[in-house]
């Protein structure tokens, strides 16, 4: 866990702002969904990703496929859009 020196305040309601530039950095937009964990004392928040979605499109679905030991889930047009450029790149490397 990094730490980032940036500390803000809980309001009257409970809220906590998340300052734009790591929302940026971390790909985090406007109604982007937030898992909540609680370990010991510590509060994390982590991006919400649906079991089974594709990692390529965000689609979920049945007909996703897991990949490489269940490290990677793919639908079928991520996996279209992954061929692609796994054959731009093989094409550049032969050159």
């Amino acid at each position: 866990m990094k730490a980032t020196g940036i500390i803000r305040k809980v309001d009257e309601l409970g809220r906590i702002v998340i300052p734009k530039e790591l929302r940026d950095v971390l790909g985090i937009q406007i109604k982007s969904p937030l898992e909540i964990f609680v370990e010991e004392d510590k509060v994390i928040l982590q991006k919400y990703q649906p079991y089974n979605a594709c990692q390529i499109t965000g689609d979920v679905s049945d007909q996703n496929i897991s990949l490489a030991n269940g490290n990677i889930t793919v639908s079928i047009e991520g996996a279209k859009h992954v061929i692609k450029e796994i054959e731009q790149f093989l094409k550049k490397s032969e050159i």
